[in-house]
């Protein structure tokens, strides 16, 4: 029997059901736009097989490890590759059997519904995931993955994607997209400007990186102005690799606009490693209004991921490093913490600056209110922490009644597991047709505007605000 339910996530009462199911029909099929997240360049630079269905679902999903690691199951035990090369389970068989008896864990969770989507309609699996179907349903999917029609690229195609953006680092040298660019295969896979490791000073390495910086780009990094040049230096080659953004993970929405002796002076300090954590948190701060005055010049989008306390276990992060499902959401003020910045520049025509949040609490009060006047901002989709059906769904009533439709920019899936990709867009997509049916059937918008608005919010929204 099908292990998902035709009309999932859509209401109870039949008439706003009916409308919703009609709704999701006329945007189902729509080419898949991913603007954010994480998937590996090489893959479709490559194009090489997946190697096991262990290392396809479990060992780089943070989603996934993260809940076996809360009943006490052990990274190790996982697959997840150690900081110092030490020892961790390399039979794949034994790590998918470990996942396929404790799946019953992620009843009711979106995890649940992503992987069980990714069974049914990539690998046709029809039984559910257990201990008594593992080793079945490892062979199964082990021997579609041999076969070229689950290769990336065919994936990819299958998955109807229209375009993928990757997110790497400052530093990154972009090899496999430059390797994708110059290949003869026609999907679009580009990338984002990540610059934390240059623009935090607590950030491991920072004067490295630093120096490393300036080493690509030509520039003398250990100064203010050859710093600035050397990240304009840097996000032209991002552009030329195909980026249209760029993405900043900082612990809060913080901003400064110091002068330019009083920011050298920091640089200074941060760059000899003598910042204090009040410092260090205003030099990134104030990096941000720099971020946004070079998106003037060069036109990329910026992304702005604040308020995770990321790597909250210590012992965690020695032994296995960044992203480890140990990040945790904070309270995070975005009023006081974005003035400086929208004050230098929020008014600034042809500027977008895209504000993704942990912290729910701020939708009504802070976010939508501030997308809702500022020309610059638009609101982000529910992420991380609150990508699941209730969170969007709250962010919709939360955030329409002041930002609405139009200060959104749609849906991204800000993923690491490349076979979830179709089904957490089906989700976003089902949550929306059930909402705008709600708003038909009680009067608050017209039947014909909630199929343009279905569109918008799946494909017209999200290609217009990544310029994409």
């Amino acid at each position: 029997m099908p292990l998902l339910d035709d009309d999932r996530l859509f209401p109870a009462d039949e008439r706003t059901r009916g409308l919703a199911r009609a709704l999701y029909g006329s945007i189902r099929d729509l080419p898949i736009v991913s603007p954010h997240g994480h998937t590996d360049p090489a893959w479709f630079a490559l194009n090489e097989p997946f190697p096991d269905p262990a290392r396809l679902f479990v060992v780089p999903d943070h989603y996934v490890f993260r809940m076996l690691c809360s009943q006490g199951i052990s990274l190790t035990d996982l697959g997840v590759p150690r900081v110092d090369g030490g020892d961790t389970e390399q039979d794949p068989r034994r790590i998918w059997r470990l996942f396929a008896g404790n799946f019953h864990l992620f009843r009711g969770t979106p995890s649940a519904m992503w992987i069980n989507h990714a069974f049914q309609d990539v690998f046709g699996i029809d039984e559910p995931l257990s201990a008594a179907t593992a080793d079945a349903s490892y062979d199964h999917i082990a021997d579609c993955l041999a076969r070229p029609g689950f290769r990336p690229r065919a994936l990819f195609e299958r998955f109807n994607i229209e375009v993928i953006a990757t997110t790497e680092q400052a530093l990154d040298p972009l090899d496999h997209h430059r390797a994708i660019r110059d290949g003869d295969w026609a999907g679009r896979v580009v990338t984002a400007y990540r610059p934390d490791a240059v623009i935090d000073p607590q950030f491991e390495g920072f004067a490295d990186n630093v120096a490393r910086l300036g080493e690509l780009t030509g520039e003398d990094a250990t100064g203010w102005t050859g710093y600035l040049a050397a990240h304009r230096t840097r996000r032209g080659f991002f552009k030329a690799h195909g980026a249209t953004s760029t993405d900043h993970g900082v612990p809060n929405a913080r901003t400064e606009n110091l002068s330019q002796t009083a920011a050298a002076a920091l640089f200074d300090k941060a760059l000899a490693g003598r910042c204090d954590a009040e410092e260090a948190d205003r030099f990134r701060a104030h990096m941000l209004t720099e971020m946004a005055r070079m998106s003037l010049d060069d036109g990329l989008v910026m992304q702005i991921h604040p308020g995770a306390f990321r790597n909250h276990s210590d012992r965690i992060m020695a032994r296995h490093g960044r992203d480890k499902g140990f990040d945790i959401p904070t309270r995070t003020d975005y009023v006081h913490a974005l003035r400086p910045l929208l004050g230098a520049v929020g008014l600034e025509p042809g500027l977008t600056i895209i504000l993704f949040t942990l912290d729910e609490t701020s939708y009504a009060r802070e976010l939508a209110p501030l997308a809702g006047v500022y020309p610059a901002l638009r609101l982000g989709p529910p992420w991380w922490f609150h990508d699941s059906p209730e969170g969007m769904r709250r962010f919709r009533e939360m955030a329409t009644e002041t930002a609405g439709f139009y200060n959104t920019v749609g849906f991204n899936d800000d993923t690491r597991a490349f076979c979830s990709i179709p089904a957490r867009h089906d989700v976003a997509r089902r949550v929306d047709a059930a909402f705008l049916a709600s708003l038909v059937v009680s009067g608050r918008l017209g039947e014909s505007e909630a199929y343009e608005v279905a569109r918008d919010l799946t494909y017209t929204l999200v290609k217009a605000a990544y310029k994409l």
